[in-house]
């Protein structure tokens, strides 16, 4: 028992010894520092291009779910029949979003009845309350990507009302201003 428990010291001894070796060329050699200092910076860049690898994949499958889903299912444009679309959608999308594996096509269910909707500004605004928040990402990624009429009406709606609504700008003279 005693050469068991000797052998055990030794190579105890041993181990902290190294630990100690290791920690003082840790602490003191430059070199070594440099060379964790490089590869901790390469790994932070590697992480940075796979994060924006993925983000880019993403918005690439949200466009492409988006134009197949939207030839294959167009809005409707009759006002009767947008009220049943835009309930059907959303009663649709919440279902969905409770899935897992589904949080695209809550989305897309969600994006259309936006597209419906009269005011999307107000919608939008329930949607962010409402919905789960990876859903709503993707969602918000889907305007980005192709806007729907009622958003761009909006949009242009503001453009034409900041500017005068087409009225001349009528700007005051250095008479006036004295």
């Amino acid at each position: 028992m005693s050469k068991a428990l000797t052998f055990t010291a030794v190579a105890g001894s041993a181990l902290v010894a190294y630990a100690v070796y290791f920690d003082y060329k840790r602490r003191s050699s430059p070199d070594f520092r440099k060379t964790l200092k490089k590869k901790s910076v390469k790994q932070q860049k590697l992480a940075a291009k796979e994060h924006e690898d993925t983000k880019k994949s993403k918005l690439d499958a949200i466009k492409k779910a988006l134009t197949a889903d939207l030839e294959a299912n167009p809005v409707p444009t009759d006002l009767s029949e947008k009220e049943n679309f835009f309930m059907q959608q959303v009663a649709l999308g919440e279902q969905l979003a409770t899935v897992p594996d589904k949080k695209i096509e809550a989305a897309l269910c969600f994006y259309k009845a936006l597209a419906v909707y009269p005011n999307p500004t107000d919608i939008l605004g329930i949607y962010q309350r409402s919905v789960p928040e990876e859903v709503y990402e993707i969602v918000v990624m889907m305007i980005a990507v192709q806007p729907p009429a009622a958003v761009t009406n909006i949009l242009g709606a503001g453009g034409a009302a900041g500017a005068g609504a087409g009225e001349p700008e009528i700007k005051p003279s250095e008479e006036d201003l004295d």
